[in-house]
C-alpha cells in the first residue's frame, strides 16, 4: 500500500483541520494522524501548529499567527496594556489578558493555553499612537487609571507636540464615547504651545 501524500507543513504556521482537505478526503483523521506523527500539534478545537524548532524545544506560535488562524484570516488588532503604557501619559496598569480588536468574534478564548480578550467593534486598519490614546481613555477604569491624570498628561504631550491635535479630535469623533470626546476636546484647549 502507497503513503499518502502528507502536505508541505511551514515551521510556524498555525493550521485549520480544513486546510488538509487538499491531501485527503478526511481531513480530521489526516490531522489526527499529523499529531501523532508529531508533525502538529493541537492548539484548540480544529486548530494545530507545526512548532518551529528552537533552541531549547519547540517555539511557541506568535500571538498574530494565532489570531490570524483563529479569526480565519479577518482583520484584527491587539490592544491592551503594552500599547497605552508605550504612549507616555503615566499608566502603568496591566490586564491579564491581551485584548484583541476584531470583526468576527467577541469572547474570552483559550487559544494553546493561553487566554485572550477579543471583543468585535470598530478600529482602524493601521491605528495611529492618536487612535492608541483614545482606546486609552475609554479603557482607563479597567487599569485602575484615572480619566482625568491621562487627560491632563495628554495635555502636556499635545503641547510637546508628541501626538497630533488634528488626529487626536478625528479619532476621538469617529471611535469615542461623548464623554471621551468632551475629554479630549478640554485635554486639547489645556494645551498649550
Amino acid at each position: 500500500m502507497t503513503q499518502p501524500t502528507l502536505p508541505p507543513l511551514e515551521p510556524g504556521r498555525i493550521y485549520r483541520t480544513r486546510d488538509f482537505l487538499a491531501w485527503g478526503a478526511n481531513a480530521p483523521r489526516l490531522a489526527k494522524r499529523l499529531v501523532r506523527d508529531g508533525q502538529l500539534t493541537p492548539l484548540a478545537h480544529g486548530l494545530f501548529s507545526h512548532p518551529k524548532p528552537g533552541r531549547f524545544g519547540p517555539v511557541p506560535p506568535t500571538d498574530d499567527e494565532l489570531m490570524r488562524a483563529f479569526l480565519d484570516d479577518a482583520p484584527f488588532l491587539f490592544t491592551g496594556s503594552s500599547r497605552w503604557n508605550a504612549l507616555g501619559l503615566g499608566t502603568t496598569g496591566v490586564l491579564a489578558m491581551p485584548l484583541v480588536y476584531n470583526t468576527k468574534r467577541s469572547g474570552t478564548f483559550l487559544l494553546d493555553g493561553r487566554p485572550f480578550i477579543l471583543r468585535r467593534v470598530a478600529f482602524p486598519r493601521d491605528a495611529s499612537p492618536e487612535w492608541f490614546v483614545i482606546d486609552l481613555i475609554e479603557h482607563a477604569d479597567q487599569i485602575g487609571g484615572s480619566r482625568q491624570d491621562i487627560c491632563a498628561a495628554l495635555s502636556r504631550a499635545v503641547a510637546r507636540r508628541q501626538f497630533k491635535r488634528d488626529r487626536l479630535q478625528l479619532m476621538a469623533n469617529e471611535y469615542g464615547t461623548k464623554q471621551t470626546q468632551a475629554e479630549i476636546a478640554t485635554a486639547l484647549r489645556g494645551a498649550t504651545s
